[in-house]
């Protein structure tokens, strides 16, 4: 991989690279205070205070499965690029041992860290690419394991496509949806893909993970947030909500989208 650009903020860095095959992803390397991690517990995942912590604590990246995106969510300018690719197995890993190999100390560090996470949340549907990121998890876990003593948490985000399987989803994956609004109507136009399950379907779907699911909502209005709804479909004893500000880009504007709901915005 060729890394074209980055940007620094103040707990992590954003890369913009380039495949060996010419395709254009994106990575993340960010870091948080260990608590964060008790979002149900805090009931929020907000930072106390200004002390970030460090990758020792919880160490997070960010992981492209796909060059592009067919989705087209209307908050989001991956769809932006005019082909979309698969990525290979290798590519997503590759993906992560770059972000390792940037300090000498990285493999260490990953070893040690409180959680070490692998987030399958940056360019691309992962359910649209299954074969190479269930490729990819195996090869992680056993290769970052024997070899490193890493023990990845893998963080696996989806629209949620008709049709896919969910079964492997267990131990150290966590399945998170992306759904961003309780209004069918309204979350049609913004993830414009026809095959998407409901949200009565994705109410129905059973995971053996460690951890629960993740309802994920980047608010775009605050009527899309129905706690009735909510309470009626999701068993709390299965699903975590998790509520996510827009971050702004040309694709949001054009749509008016504005900051959205949450007004809280990483420190730079």
């Amino acid at each position: 991989m060729i890394e074209l650009k980055h940007r620094n903020f103040a707990n992590g860095i954003v890369y913009a690279m380039e495949t060996t095959a010419g395709y254009p992803i994106e990575i993340t390397d960010t870091f948080l205070p260990y608590y964060t991690k008790d979002a149900i517990g805090n009931k929020q995942n907000a930072l106390k205070k200004n002390e970030l912590g460090d990758r020792s604590e919880r160490w997070m990246i960010g992981v492209s499965t796909m060059s592009g995106c067919p989705v087209g969510c209307k908050f989001c300018a991956t769809g932006k690029l005019k082909k979309c690719v698969n990525l290979k197995w290798w590519e997503i890993t590759d993906q992560v041992k770059f972000i390792l190999g940037k300090d000498p100390g990285g493999y260490d560090i990953a070893a040690r860290a409180k959680e070490f996470k692998i987030n399958y949340t940056r360019m691309g549907e992962p359910f649209l690419n299954i074969d190479a990121v269930r490729s990819a998890v195996y090869n992680l876990d056993n290769n970052l394991g024997f070899y490193y003593g890493i023990k990845p948490h893998h963080y696996i985000s989806t629209i949620g496509i008709k049709g896919s399987d969910f079964s492997w989803i267990q131990d150290n994956i966590t399945l998170q949806f992306s759904i961003h609004s309780f209004n069918e109507e309204y979350r049609d136009w913004l993830i414009p893909y026809k095959n998407k399950m409901t949200l009565e379907e994705i109410a129905a779907v059973r995971t053996k993970s460690n951890l629960k699911t993740t309802l994920n909502l980047t608010l775009a209005r605050a009527e899309d947030f129905d706690i009735e709804k909510l309470k009626a479909l999701f068993d709390p004893k299965y699903f975590f909500i998790k509520l996510s500000p827009i971050n702004p880009n040309e694709v949001s504007e054009k749509n008016e989208m504005g900051k959205g709901v949450i007004s809280q915005v990483n420190l730079v």
